[in-house]
């Protein structure tokens, strides 16, 4: 998994519900904060939704609530020292209210329950990714002084039924959960033992979903799993395994057109993408709708094949290479980023030239870069040494940041003199006469707002860059 869902972004956010004042006399209030993955943040709608039902409302005044949730990202060990840090900090709020109950959601709740609720005493309640939907049950235990853990996995579990409640949004951009859990294994990975086995949800509720986002004015959805390349579905208890000739089946492929037929003004993207289930089916069908965005995150993790297979990738460099000439190939004006792992068990010097050397021969647009962070319970963690030095990890993930950061800026700079149609998302952060947005290859672009507002489509030539931004003017061309 990379993250798409990418998990690797860390960001923290506390989060409310739009129609919040819609509940009289709620049963309490409730603060969401996500930390992750794009998954965890779609996750938190979930809760929200399934919450909303039971007559909670959703705050963003911390002060204001009765009961906090912090929705949790196991896959490095950093992401989780600053969950530990963050529930201290909220600990520290019972001694103006007493009564405040803390819980822990997402995949930190099910790799480390008991110690969060009863060695360390920071949490009333731990949930699992697959049990939202006891929510409402597990506070009222929790209310009542005992304990409250549901962290059981699912085979079966996709919330296909549940209509999230989109939490500060924009009204432009919606996550659109497809597929949970993931059977990839790959040995540095916690997913498949914190969010279970892979299962994908029924297409129809998807194009549902989309479909509704589109009627209330939303111009992008983005189909979110650890690895949408194997979405498969051909009913409740048929996998690609048992699959019956002649039986009508819908891989990603096929759900891709089918969410990109709800409506041309709708902008489809999807993450995360593995490199060795990405096919040319899914290729061309990007490259035949203008509105399924020309950008895939395709993580190599390591330009080594060595490396690659004690990562039980599933693929070789020249794999890899191969993939990303048919993306080229097929969508020449693509925009690519990847997910790269510096300092993984047993990695020579050599070989971290190697992962240099791939970033340059494939060019990616912007990349997400950590060192490695053994994790417990993985099979790395069970059958390699974590042997290459801290010290070393860090230059070489700061050789792979300055090598990115020089890739980055000469991709930007290819864009200039270019005409590109760009979603304004938001005001920019730098100037209120300045819009921001994202063209098809999901690289950000300022530009002058001019009669324009967010949600609106421009068409914007770009002008100058810098290595994360593209800077243009807008285009009264047709």
């Amino acid at each position: 998994m990379s993250e798409q869902e990418k998990v690797i972004d860390e960001k923290r956010q506390g989060e409310a519900i739009q129609d919040q004042n819609s509940i009289e006399n709620p049963n309490g209030h409730i603060y969401i904060e996500s930390y992750g993955c794009a998954m965890n943040f779609s996750d938190s709608e979930i809760v929200a939704s399934i919450l909303k039902e039971a007559n909670y409302a959703t705050t963003t005044n911390m002060e204001e609530a009765d009961v906090i949730f912090v929705n949790t990202c196991s896959i490095r060990e950093n992401a989780e020292s600053k969950v530990r840090h963050r529930l201290h900090e909220f600990k520290k709020l019972r001694k103006k209210k007493p009564e405040l109950l803390i819980g822990v959601l997402g995949c930190m709740a099910e790799r480390l329950k008991s110690k969060l609720l009863e060695e360390e005493k920071l949490v009333d309640m731990v949930v699992g990714p697959d049990a939202y939907r006891t929510l409402p049950q597990l506070i009222q235990l929790a209310e009542d002084g005992q304990k409250s853990v549901n962290v059981l996995l699912s085979r079966e579990e996709t919330y296909a039924d549940i209509n999230p409640v989109r939490l500060g949004s924009n009204g432009i951009n919606a996550f659109i959960s497809i597929m949970r859990g993931c059977d990839n294994m790959c040995s540095f990975c916690v997913v498949p033992f914190t969010r279970g086995r892979e299962r994908s949800r029924d297409p129809e509720s998807i194009v549902r979903e989309a479909q509704l986002l589109y009627d209330q004015g939303y111009k992008e959805v983005t189909l979110l799993g650890q690895n949408v390349d194997s979405y498969f579905w051909a009913g409740n208890d048929i996998t690609k395994e048992n699959v019956q000739e002649g039986m009508q089946t819908t891989n990603f492929a096929n759900l891709l057109e089918m969410v990109a037929k709800v409506g041309p003004e709708l902008r489809v993207r999807f993450s995360t993408s593995h490199p060795k289930d990405m096919t040319d089916e899914v290729l061309k069908t990007m490259a035949k709708y203008e509105n399924i965005c020309n950008y895939v995150h395709l993580p190599v993790q390591s330009g080594n094949s060595r490396i690659l297979n004690i990562m039980n990738r599933g693929y070789t460099r020249e794999w890899y290479m191969e993939r990303i000439k048919a993306i080229r190939n097929i969508i020449p004006d693509c925009g690519i980023s990847s997910d790269i792992i510096s300092g993984f068990c047993s990695e020579t010097e050599e070989e971290h030239h190697e992962t240099k050397s791939m970033m340059e021969w494939a060019e990616f647009d912007f990349s997400y870069m950590f060192k490695y962070s053994e994790r417990p319970g993985t099979l790395a963690e069970r059958k390699f040494a974590d042997d290459v030095p801290e010290e070393t990890k860090g230059r070489r993930l700061q050789e792979i940041v300055d090598l990115q950061q020089k890739l980055s800026y000469q991709s930007n700079l290819k864009d200039i003199g270019k005409t590109f149609k760009v979603l304004a998302e938001s005001v920019s952060k730098r100037s209120k006469e300045h819009l921001s947005g994202r063209n098809s290859q999901n690289k950000v672009v300022i530009f002058p707002k001019g009669e324009f507002n967010p949600g609106d489509y421009v068409q914007v030539t770009i002008t100058s860059c810098t290595p994360a931004t593209l800077i243009g003017s807008i285009s009264f061309e047709d």
